[in-house]
Parts: C-alpha cells; sequence; structure tokens
C-alpha cells in the first residue's frame, strides 16, 4: 500500500473539508501544505500509508518540523493532523487515531499591534490623488478600517454586496458563513467616489461582479491589498509590520476604547468564539494602564 493509499486518504479528507466543514481556500491549502509534509516525511521512512502511522511515528515528525515552523505554524500542523486522522478513523480508512496520546505545547497569546487614531488617520491621508487607483486604494483602506474585515472577506465583495442606503455590507467569512456590518460615512463616501470615478475607469470590457478590481478589470487579489498597505505604511511612516489585519485588529481596539460591549464586537468580527475576541480586551486594558500613567498624580514617576 503506498501512493494510492495515500491519495485516496488525502484527497476523501481535503473534499470533506471543502464541502462538508466549508474550509475556506486559504484553510484548504494550510490542510494540503501541512498533510503534503507530513507525506513525504512517512514515505522517506518507509511507512506504507497513513493508516500504518502510530503516535510514536507522530511525535517523530513533529519533533523534526518543529525546528522548521514557527510557533503558530507548528499549533497548526498538530490541529490538521488531528482533523485528518478523526476523518480516517470516522471512515474506517484507518483503525486507530494515533494523535489521541499528544499533547499540544502550550502557546502565549500574542497580543497584536494596533495603530493609533493619529497613525490611521496618517495613513488614509496618505492616499488622496484622484486617480481610478487612488480612489481604489483610499476606498480599501476606508473599509478595512471602517468595517474590520478580513482581507479574504475584502476581495470576495461584489458591488451588490453594499447597501448604501442602508449603509451596510455582507461579508462572507470563514465557513462561508455571511454577516451584516454596518458602514460609516467616510468609508461610504470613499467607495461612492471610486464607484462613480474609478471603477468605471478598471472595468474591462467583460464586467466583473467584484467590487475592487484589478488594473486588468479583474478581482482584486489578497496579494495585491497586502502590497498597498505595505507600500501607503512605508509612505506615512508607520511600523514595518503593519499589514491588513492590522486594520482588523485597531478597528476591534477602537471599539472597545469607545465602549462597545465586547460580545457586538464578536458579531461584528465574525468570531464563532469569543475567547478570539477577548484578547482585544487585554489591549484595551493596556491601553488604560497608559492612560492612567500619563493623567494620575501618583501614577507618575520620580
Amino acid at each position: 500500500m503506498s501512493g494510492s493509499s495515500w491519495d485516496l486518504a488525502l484527497d476523501n479528507y481535503l473534499a470533506h473539508c471543502g464541502a462538508d466543514k466549508g474550509l475556506a481556500s486559504a484553510s484548504l491549502e494550510a490542510n494540503r501544505f501541512d498533510l503534503a509534509r507530513l507525506r513525504r516525511w512517512a514515505e522517506a521512512e518507509g511507512l506504507s500509508g497513513p493508516a500504518s502511522i502510530g503516535d510514536h511515528h507522530l511525535r517523530s515528525f513533529l519533533m523534526e518540523s518543529a525546528g522548521e515552523l514557527a510557533p503558530s505554524s507548528r499549533a497548526r500542523l498538530l490541529s490538521t493532523l488531528r482533523s485528518f486522522f478523526r476523518f480516517l478513523v470516522a471512515e474506517e480508512l484507518a483503525a486507530v487515531d494515533p494523535t489521541t496520546t499528544l499533547i499540544a505545547p502550550r502557546r502565549g497569546r500574542k497580543l497584536p499591534t494596533v495603530l493609533t487614531l493619529n497613525q490611521v488617520e496618517r495613513l488614509l491621508e496618505t492616499v488622496d490623488g484622484a486617480r481610478p487607483r487612488d480612489l481604489r486604494d483610499r476606498a480599501i483602506l476606508e473599509v478595512l478600517y471602517g468595517c474590520g474585515c478580513r482581507v479574504s472577506e475584502l476581495c470576495g465583495l461584489d458591488v451588490t454586496d453594499l447597501d448604501r442606503s442602508e449603509a451596510t455590507l455582507l461579508l462572507r467569512g470563514k465557513g462561508r458563513k455571511q454577516r451584516l456590518v454596518p458602514v460609516g460615512e467616510p468609508a461610504l463616501e470613499a467607495v461612492r467616489l471610486y464607484l462613480r470615478a474609478g471603477r468605471s475607469e478598471l472595468v474591462g470590457k467583460s464586467p466583473h461582479a467584484a467590487l475592487f478590481l484589478n488594473r486588468r478589470g479583474g478581482r482584486l487579489s489578497r496579494v495585491s491589498v497586502w502590497n498597498l498597505i505595505k507600500k501607503t505604511g512605508a509612505m506615512a511612516g508607520l511600523p514595518e509590520s503593519l499589514s491588513p489585519h492590522t486594520l482588523r485588529h485597531t478597528y476591534a481596539t477602537h471599539l472597545l476604547e469607545g465602549g462597545a460591549d465586547l460580545r457586538v464586537v464578536q458579531e461584528l468580527l465574525g468570531h464563532a468564539d469569543i475567547g478570539t475576541t477577548e484578547i482585544y480586551t487585554h489591549i484595551d486594558r493596556a491601553w488604560l494602564t497608559e492612560a492612567w500613567l500619563g493623567a494620575h498624580p501618583r501614577a507618575r514617576r520620580k
């Protein structure tokens, strides 16, 4: 049993992830990448197929992989393995699940980077041209910060997803879940200008449903948005770590600083588990401590 057993197991599992679990394309690619790593290692070890892998094999595999992966990637790899072998057992493609005895290493929660309001304004003011691409880029920045959407959600937007009369935006999140989020006036105005004088110049001979278009008239990619953020951030003198997700983190943090309830922020971000949203309370507390240190007479150090 060799290549065919791997092909059967991987094809069935990835089909299950896409059709039944509704994983996004990026998550599917991550799963495929992790399992390809396992397959290469197992074949090099002379293991005939996934059903022949035991817990001692997986420990060796994870130990060898650890030096090549960041902590987050190691955690994702272990999660993929657990899901994969549970599926094989359920489908009777393996007799036992070798991941049941594996213990995940504890990981500290890294606080995300957020921008100050001043930094956000500098970023937005950096793009103030009247060219079609300038209008598009300003609208992208306003929507990312004003709606807190993921970059994949932004790139997946169609023109019809924006309801200007109701000031709402329909986002399609992880697991194909949809949610409506409110859109503020600055973002609405930026998108309105882009639709009127920007998108009409970018659209090609075959009109595309996508809201944000590239120079060929097709849907804008995540890489393009990433490059836009990096380039604009550098021009605004912001940290090199700036990314599209930084604006999502900033959106959530500014909401909490303004008094929004944590459950409201959870719904707006599209988090299935409020535990994911709670990380922003740590940032909020840090902000409160900073404000106290700067304002309270007894907080001032000699």
